[in-house]
């Protein structure tokens, strides 16, 4: 078990490392001058934007400058804002309760819905709760978080007035941008669900349980469905990843605190560190995520476990 989470996490480290080489170049090849927007509006001079340009670091060449930031990642320093030269990291920090609370808002719903819709559609397979369950997968999966998004507003909000529109106040202005994220991540999870416990379904070990006469409920929900977690919960650690970068759209459509809508601001002001920052720090969560996924593997499976 000890090596294979050491071989996990020097994965995990060399995908964050490649994830930093990739942010930084990505947004150095974007078009732009950071210098020009941030003198935007005033009559500065050629030569002050050229003194900006060279306090910042940003006259040096491309290799040195990434250098510079690598370093200052290895301690753990993320750069300061362009915009308003605030450490990045603190208000990453600052930000990051609101968009894990939706996130995990979201997971939660998408995983309830998904893996109860998936097992209801296994076992009634081809029936009419079959069909239902197929439709309502497919529509989360076609959905556009920003398109379910406005579309809960108007039902929820301006028709019904059930639950505010925006903003980040108590838990009535949680449930829209939840559901919004949740029904597309459960599309996927009922798919998947559906798809592992109709394989399971056939297998020997299945049909040896219902010749010992256990009941059907018992038969495939507590051992069906527990083996057809397994690849489910590898669609679950992606979709986490996915939320999270879901929130992004969502947070902004909400008015909602969070990283996403400070990553955004960041993107629309040219502001390179905290667009780095908040990248990097939402793939090392991503990486993290789906380690803690694959390490419960040996704990719902016994195979798993075995092999380990």
């Amino acid at each position: 078990m000890i090596y294979a989470l050491t071989r996990r996490l020097v994965s995990s480290l060399l995908v964050i490392g490649g994830t930093s080489v990739l942010v930084f170049f990505i947004l150095y090849l974007l078009p732009g001058d950071p210098v020009l927007m941030m003198l935007a509006g005033t009559s500065a001079s050629a030569e002050t934007a050229a003194n900006l340009r060279h306090q910042l670091g940003l006259d040096q060449p491309v290799i040195r400058q990434f250098l510079v930031y690598a370093e200052n990642l290895l301690r753990g320093d993320f750069g300061k804002s362009l915009v308003n030269d605030d450490p990045v990291f603190p208000k990453i920090l600052e930000q990051f309760p609101a968009t894990a609370l939706l996130t995990a808002a979201g997971t939660f719903l998408a995983v309830v819905t998904g893996i109860w819709l998936g097992v209801v559609s296994a076992v009634h397979r081809n029936s009419f709760i079959d069909f239902l369950a197929r439709i309502v997968s497919l529509f989360g999966i076609s959905m556009p978080t920003f398109w379910s998004g406005i579309l809960l507003i108007l039902v929820f909000s301006v028709q019904l007035n059930w639950f505010p529109a925006v903003g980040s106040d108590g838990w009535e202005s949680l449930v829209l941008p939840a559901a919004a994220l949740g029904l597309v991540g459960s599309g996927f999870i009922v798919r998947m669900v559906r798809s592992s416990m109709l394989e399971v379904m056939n297998e020997p070990f299945i049909t040896t349980l219902r010749s010992k006469g256990l009941s059907e409920r018992v038969v495939m929900y507590r051992h069906a469905l527990r083996s057809a977690l397994i690849p489910a919960l590898t669609m679950i650690g992606i979709q986490i990843g996915e939320l999270m970068a879901g929130a992004v759209v969502i947070e902004t459509v909400f008015s909602r605190q969070g990283i996403g809508r400070l990553l955004a601001g960041a993107i629309l002001s040219k502001d390179l560190p905290v667009v780095q920052g908040v990248v990097f720090f939402t793939a090392i969560v991503y990486v993290l995520v789906n380690v803690l996924v694959d390490l419960s593997y040996a704990f719902i499976d016994p195979r798993v476990r075995r092999a380990v």
